[in-house]
């Protein structure tokens, strides 16, 4: 089988490492000459998205690229602990939450790829894709083209490839919410702990990363930032002036990044046809920490189904029908999570009240399901 994947972020480079897996002929195209690059500052793996790594064989490899996070604690905005509880997992896994920057992420994976025998071609963006009964065909800027049994879309939230499938697919739209990140070098902050302060204009995010503190500002505003980032320290400064913790980060910030929009996008009908497919944040933008996990846990469904099936259209209903309703409930938490994110003063000190007395009492039962995922498996 002769596949190719567009993108070469974290769902492209699952994806062609796990298709190489069941013997796929493989070639990703990128758009940007530099794909790892310092993009998207840090992210976690959860419990479930490292169980799909492991079983790819590059567990080791993410590990060394970032650390563990042990707990996960959540502060009011006036300071006080709401909750302390186990870092994207169930108390009684094994496997603990890695903190990475984006960019190494991406690098271990399309390492794996590059050295399971996938071609990786970089500085080459999409400009069309025609289908036939027998394959298909992706023409590239500059005139380049290439042909597959199958096309496997990993270009992201603006992807190309959702309105090919379906010209009338939904479009990014702001989430009234964006982010900015930085690094600090500051003393007390404790390592193995991810900390979410549910503060007055957003959540604040932040963790220390060996003599570094790495943070992420999610900012609630009905409009969205200028990307340029100048003044953005000062503003933000004073977004969290009343936030001790924050507001200490924020003055120590030593690195900073431009501002980020936060987009949201309506439930994506069509995920494929015969022989086109997308996964990752192409099909279903997920937030709430999960975008990178569920990107991998698709790649590998998607590989499982295109093994197991006679025909590659018999695989890709398989592997819509497998994920769609775990991607449904993802959904659903990202949305209560923003919710969360733009509460106003009022509704926040209530949730803060509610979150003290149920988290401790019903969280792990709450997000079971989430960690325990077991992701599938390719036959030897």
């Amino acid at each position: 089988m002769r596949a190719i994947v567009i993108g070469g972020g974290v769902g492209g480079a699952t994806a062609a490492l796990a298709l190489r897996r069941i013997g796929a002929d493989v070639t990703v195209y990128e758009a940007y000459e530099d794909p790892v690059g310092y993009v998207g500052a840090w992210i976690s793996l959860a419990a479930n998205g490292l169980r799909a790594v492991d079983a790819l064989g590059v567990l080791d490899a993410v590990r060394r690229a970032g650390f563990e996070i042990e707990r996960q604690r959540m502060w009011s905005a006036g300071g006080m602990l709401i909750a302390d509880v186990a870092r994207g997992r169930r108390n009684s896994d094994t496997l603990r939450s890695v903190s990475l920057m984006r960019g190494r992420l991406v690098a271990a994976l399309r390492e794996a790829a590059a050295g399971a025998g996938a071609r990786i071609v970089t500085g080459a963006r999409l400009n069309g894709v025609t289908e036939a009964e027998t394959g298909v065909r992706a023409t590239f800027e500059g005139g380049a083209t290439d042909t597959a049994d199958v096309l496997v879309a990993a270009d992201g939230i603006w992807s190309t490839v959702r309105g090919v499938l379906d010209p009338a697919a939904p479009v990014p739209q702001y989430a009234g919410l964006y982010s900015v990140s930085g690094i600090a070098k500051l003393d007390g902050v404790d390592p193995g702990v991810f900390n979410m302060t549910f503060a007055r204009n957003g959540a604040f995010l932040h963790l220390r990363a060996g003599a570094e503190v790495w943070w992420s500002a999610q900012v609630n505003s009905p409009v969205p930032p200028a990307r340029d980032g100048a003044g953005r320290l000062d503003e933000l400064a004073a977004l969290y002036r009343e936030e001790a913790g924050p507001a200490a980060i924020i003055a120590a910030t030593v690195s900073l990044q431009p501002a980020t929009p936060m987009h949201v996008v309506d439930r994506v009908k069509t995920w494929h046809s015969d022989r086109i497919v997308i996964i990752g944040d192409a099909a279903h933008p997920v937030g709430a920490g999960q975008g990178a996990s569920m990107a991998i846990e698709d790649a590998l469904a998607l590989a499982a189904a295109l093994q197991a099936e006679a025909s590659i259209a018999g695989a890709l209903r398989r592997y819509d029908a497998e994920r769609r309703p775990r991607i449904a409930k993802v959904l659903g938490t990202a949305e209560d999570n923003r919710r969360a994110k733009k509460a106003g003063p009022v509704k926040r000190r209530m949730q803060a009240a509610m979150m003290r007395i149920f988290v401790p009492m019903f969280y792990e039962k709450a997000t079971a399901w989430l960690y325990a995922y077991e992701p599938a498996r390719l036959a030897q």
